[in-house]
């Protein structure tokens, strides 16, 4: 299976970035691939001009066209959770709207990385409790979890790997971002694999740019296997 979700223990961990990231390692391959970000919210501001940092990323370090229609179904001016964002606007999130997208793209490229929204739980609607591990689940594609390596991140790591595997949802590997080497963060990285001894993890340095890992194969052990033989072949 060559598409999969990258979603976080938490908020701003850096989901975009390692989304980006791995779209750029495949699209090295010479695969099409595209990131979707079902919902994104928080509209940036400077000056006269407005943007969501999470799809303008994508557009902006893709070394393939994109199209923006692609790439996102809901975007929200407000930063706050998807369903009270939307709800602010007087929007109604889709979760069949997302899911026949993410079916509409797996036809269209040879990889998908469906970028999450905040945690796992995060809801999607404000008088129901579909939540983003709800359309996970439905999508039947493995994730990649993103986490960071401070203070609290074994704690939500644990509880987030929990969670998936509770749904029967398949973790490819663990990426720990922004890695400041610390030696409170090199325990608690020591920590997870000790809890965590049967994924893979890769760990990324705080302070990095998207351009320096051009020359760098780090995510190859959270790639599917069939996906780089091919590429190789």
């Amino acid at each position: 299976m060559n598409h999969f979700w990258v979603v976080g223990t938490d908020t701003d961990v850096g989901k975009t970035f390692i989304t980006t990231l791995m779209m750029r390692y495949l699209q090295r391959t010479g695969y099409k691939v595209v990131p979707y970000k079902p919902v994104q919210t928080g509209e940036v501001k400077i000056g006269d001009k407005t943007y969501y940092y999470d799809t303008t990323t994508y557009l902006n370090y893709s070394l393939q066209p994109l199209s923006p229609e692609s790439i996102n179904s809901y975007s929200f001016p407000v930063p706050a959770s998807p369903h009270y964002a939307a709800e602010l606007e007087g929007e109604w999130i889709s979760g069949a709207t997302i899911l026949n997208k993410i079916n509409q793209l797996m036809k269209e490229y040879d990889a998908v990385i469906c970028e999450g929204a905040g945690g796992l739980y995060v809801p999607l609607q404000p008088h129901t409790t579909l939540t983003l591990l709800d359309i996970i689940q439905r999508s039947k594609l493995p994730v990649v979890l993103v986490t960071h390596p401070k203070l609290g991140t074994i704690n939500h790591t644990l509880l987030s790997l929990g969670a998936l595997n509770s749904r029967g949802i398949e973790v490819l590997g663990i990426v720990i971002n922004r890695f400041g080497h610390s030696p409170i963060e090199e325990n608690n990285i020591q920590t997870l694999q000790r809890f965590i001894p049967d994924k893979p993890f890769v760990v990324v340095e705080e302070n990095r740019t998207i351009d320096s890992f051009d020359e760098e194969m780090i995510f190859e052990r959270l790639i599917k296997r069939d996906l780089l033989r091919t590429s190789e072949s």
